[in-house]
């Protein structure tokens, strides 16, 4: 069930991102939806999220869904299956054709995240898991690194871009891994810097004011490639609580005691 599930996920973020990749940098400002400060929706995003939903509705008629552009249809610890998603991970990178910006699809059963499609748009880079099956990279099994040392890591992370309150916290904790580690990446999508930590781009990955659908198909993927995922209280149910560490495992102690002063910021 799982392994079909991931092929029709596959499909479906396949068709979106055909559909993505056509509009891309070709939204203009009156095309662009303010959800909040600085958070943006287009009627790509919705486009593509019809495609997905159609697509996996398609197959699987009984699962719910959880996707960001709305179309929510299911309780927040479902009991069966339920697809979460993010039509486009990375709007504002596509709409100035900014990569990178990834169409995400991740699977739940009976709470458990067992499949996870990450499809990044520009390159056609697909990244796939499914549980206890191991991580892929367009069909080559992708491991994360052993490094075990922070002064040797490259680290990605997301910057706030909504909630300004606590810059200066912010900041000393971004000064801390500017010291301690090796480099620090922040691309503006992190379903994508997830499934670069799983195949050792980078060593690992921290941010918070994340939600389910930026994180539900990289978790699978970056566990499925022996890495580790918790939130900032090191808890690895860590989908709904808005704060990830995502490492090679060797390194994740040092990331979690540097993001210590974040703990109780989740915008």
């Amino acid at each position: 069930m799982y392994t079909h599930a991931r092929d029709v996920a596959i499909r479906a973020a396949t068709n979106a991102a055909r559909l993505i990749r056509y509009h891309t940098g070709g939204v203009d400002e009156e095309g662009i939806e303010h959800k909040g400060v600085h958070d943006l929706v287009t009627h790509v995003d919705e486009a593509a999220q019809e495609v997905v939903v159609e697509t996996l509705r398609a197959a699987f008629p009984e699962h719910a869904i959880l996707a960001e552009e709305g179309a929510t249809d299911a309780p927040a610890a479902p009991k069966g299956y339920r697809w979460i998603i993010d039509p486009i991970d990375g709007t504002t990178n596509f709409t100035r054709g900014c990569p990178p910006y990834a169409v995400s699809i991740g699977l739940q059963h009976d709470g458990a995240l067992v499949v996870g499609v990450v499809l990044e748009v520009t390159n056609d880079d697909l990244f796939t898991a499914v549980q206890g099956g191991g991580a892929y990279q367009n069909g080559r099994p992708i491991h994360v690194t052993d490094n075990a040392a922070l002064d040797r890591a490259l680290l990605a992370t997301g910057f706030p871009y909504t909630v300004f309150d606590y810059m200066e916290t912010y900041t000393s904790v971004l000064q801390r891994f500017l010291k301690d580690s090796r480099g620090l990446r922040r691309h503006g999508a992190a379903a994508v810097d997830l499934v670069r930590v799983a195949n050792g781009t980078f060593d690992g990955f921290y941010e918070t004011g994340l939600s389910p659908w930026d994180v539900a198909a990289g978790m699978v993927i970056v566990t499925e490639a022996g890495g580790r995922v918790t939130d900032f209280s090191n808890d690895a149910n860590a989908l709904f609580g808005g704060q990830m560490i995502a490492s090679n495992g060797a390194i994740h102690d040092a990331i979690l005691d540097r993001v210590q002063p974040l703990r109780d910021v989740h915008h």
